[in-house]
Order: C-alpha cells, then sequence, then structure tokens
C-alpha cells in the first residue's frame, strides 16, 4: 500500500473502505482433517489398515498374531507472509485508518492459502513414507478419477463419484462427504435437470443457497481449482481423506518499522502443508467447461 495508497485518497470521505470482491474465508479447512503442530520440520499422518480374522481350528492351537498394517503419509511445511506499509503521513491524507481493513485483506490472503494447499495436496502427489523411513510419492489412482468425457458436471459423474467413495467402504454416517465445484459446474447442472423437476427444484435451491447438500454430498463452491484447457479439476472426498497440518501459530502482527520513518507495518504469516491421507476417499472430476 505504500506505493499504491494514493489511490485512496479523497476529496470526500466514506465511511469505510470498500473491499472488492475477493474469498476471504477458508472454505475447505473446515472440510479435512486438521492438525496443530509446534517447530516441525514435518508432520505425519499416521494410517491404520485392516485386518481379517482367523478361523479356529482346533483347541489348544497356537494363537494366530493378525498385525495391524501401519503407513503414514508425510507433510511438509512452506512459510508464506503477506506483508503491507502504512506511511504516517497518508492517514491524515486519507482521513481515516486503513490498518485494519489492511489486515483483513492480508488475513483473507492467509485463508485462501489454506485453499490453495488443500486442493493442490488433493489430486497432486502425496508422500508414502514406508517403515523402514523411505519416502515414495503416490498419485491418484486411475480408479480414483472420472474423466471429463466430452461433458461438465453431471448427474452421472456425482453419482459414479459417490458409488466409488460407498465400494471404497466410505461411510456416510460416521462422515461427511465433500464435493468442491467451479460455479460453471454449478450452472451446468442447473441445465442438466431441467429433464427432471424434483432434480431441477434441488439444484435450484443449490444455486440459491437455499441448501448445500444433494445427492449425499455436501457442495462447496471455488474459483481456486486447477484448469488445464477447458478442463476443470473437481473432486469430492470424505473427510477424513485429506489432512491439513498448520506449524505453529500463524504469526499476526501491527508493529512500528523505525527503518521505515515508522510507517506501521501488517504483517501475517503462516506455516503449512496439506496431503491426500487416504487415496480411496478422493475421487478426481474432470469436467469440460466448453461443453
Amino acid at each position: 500500500m505504500s506505493t499504491q495508497i494514493n489511490k485512496a485518497f479523497e476529496s470526500s470521505f466514506a465511511d469505510n473502505f470498500i473491499h472488492l470482491a475477493s474469498q476471504k474465508q477458508s472454505k475447505l479447512s473446515g472440510a479435512v482433517r486438521v492438525e496443530n503442530v509446534n517447530d516441525a520440520k514435518a508432520f505425519h499422518f499416521d494410517r491404520m489398515d485392516t485386518v481379517s480374522m482367523v478361523q479356529a481350528v482346533s483347541r489348544h492351537e497356537d494363537t494366530p498374531l493378525t498385525e495391524v498394517p501401519f503407513s503414514r503419509r508425510r507433510v511438509t511445511f512452506n512459510t508464506y507472509r503477506a506483508v503491507d506499509l502504512i506511511d504516517n503521513p497518508d492517514r491524515v491524507k486519507m482521513a481515516k485508518d486503513p490498518t485494519s481493513p489492511t489486515m483483513l485483506q492480508l488475513t483473507a490472503a492467509m485463508n485462501r492459502q489454506k485453499d490453495d494447499a488443500i486442493i493442490a495436496a488433493a489430486l497432486g502427489n502425496a508422500y508414502s513414507i514406508s517403515s523402514s523411513d523411505t519416502a515414495s510419492t503416490v498419485s491418484l489412482p486411475s480408479g480414483q478419477q472420472i474423466a471429463n468425457g466430452g461433458s461438465d458436471l453431471t448427474l452421472a459423474k456425482l453419482l459414479t463419484a459417490k458409488k466409488t467413495l460407498l465400494n471404497n467402504d466410505v461411510d456416510p454416517g460416521e462422515e461427511p462427504m465433500y464435493i468442491v465445484i467451479g460455479p460453471d459446474q454449478l450452472d451446468a447442472l442447473l441445465n442438466v435437470t431441467t429433464n427432471t423437476s424434483i432434480d431441477y427444484n434441488s439444484v435450484r435451491a443449490l444455486v440459491n443457497g437455499e441448501i448445500d447438500t444433494w445427492v449425499g454430498f455436501k457442495f462447496i463452491i471455488s474459483t481456486r481449482l486447477a484448469k488445464s484447457g477447458n478442463i476443470r479439476s473437481c473432486f469430492a472426498w470424505a473427510k477424513s481423506g485429506i489432512g491439513l497440518a498448520m506449524n505453529g501459530t500463524p504469526n499476526v502482527r501491527i508493529s512500528e518499522r523505525s527503518d521505515k520513518n515508522y510507517s506501521t507495518q501488517c504483517f501475517v504469516e503462516c506455516s503449512l502443508g496439506a496431503t491426500r491421507i487416504e487415496d480411496e476417499k478422493v475421487v478426481q472430476i474432470d469436467c469440460d467447461e466448453s461443453a
């Protein structure tokens, strides 16, 4: 703001700053598993696989050992910062203090960064750690991906994603299932459900914000999903399938900078990382926005 603040100079002053349209809260962090750690180089999401029982075949037989398989997914941390300076003379020229609105904008940037990390982790490579502490990359299996098929989001794709999760023993009674899509996919759903009045009414309520759940998924609308050409990569998941780790408490400070003529510095810093904890709980849904 120190070099751009002249845009806010006014001859007649409004009561408040106008924040331009942007995402201010994290939309995805409440839909994944979140862990808070302190001063760590990395964090591990420890996983425990299933076992099967062994049938008894004789009296006084040896006790069977049914070892529980353990594995890990590793998160490494990246540090992100957002900083701005407010010169003291600017407060006089603007006739209002921009410090608080500036902090709101910087905090919003941090919240969007959380979503970006979660989106990248959901469909990118995860790092699996063996019992010997050897790391290997794991891509999302092809069986967990729904091709675009020359169409945008359809009811058939939603049902396929749900079937995939249920076939992988995801229990909606134990944890919620989410799907994140873009505005184009929401519009596509409204168009493809016009043939069925019940579905159309449900999607129209979804568009209007009257409901947020349909066909078993809680819908999240985001403009931050990756797009390659005309193909937007959306995804559905069970809450425990993706993890976000926060390394320490975000550092949020407002302080004077003596080296900058005692200007006020607004400072936000966070350290975080995300990973796909369980491949079977994430389904990629590619959508052709040109369809």
